[in-house]
């Protein structure tokens, strides 16, 4: 069965790192969002499997963490499972702090344990 997957704050490039990452382990459909009004507005409207969340939003750069801290706060929003998508540990614990589930940085896609950390979401 495909999974559902939200990317937020990515840029570009790193989207596509991602999506390649993404579709090359799991069966999943990828939407992307920019901004905090459109996160939002798509967890209210469909459920998701997971949800990537970049440290700083490509777009303003605002802080995913406090994105997920209000998120996570919103009893209108489906619940959904976040991570974080950021190579430092301190920010990943954080993160978890804020209701994510440990994530993943940008340098560890080509690193099986990170397949192994997405499977109970994605697999």
């Amino acid at each position: 069965m495909t999974k559902r997957v939200l990317s937020v704050g990515q840029c570009v490039p790193d989207t596509n790192s991602l999506v390649h990452f993404l579709t090359s382990h799991f069966d999943v459909e990828i939407d992307q969002s920019d901004v905090e009004a459109d996160t939002l507005e798509k967890l209210k409207q469909n459920p998701y499997d997971l949800v990537t969340v970049n440290r700083k939003l490509d777009a303003d750069y605002s802080d995913g963490i406090e994105l997920i801290r209000k998120i996570k706060s919103l009893p209108e929003i489906k619940s959904s499972y976040f991570m974080l998508v950021s190579n430092y540990p301190e920010y990943q614990d954080e993160a978890v702090e804020a209701g994510a589930e440990y994530g993943f940085g940008k340098n560890e896609y080509e690193n099986p344990e990170t397949v192994s950390r997405l499977k109970p979401y994605l697999g």
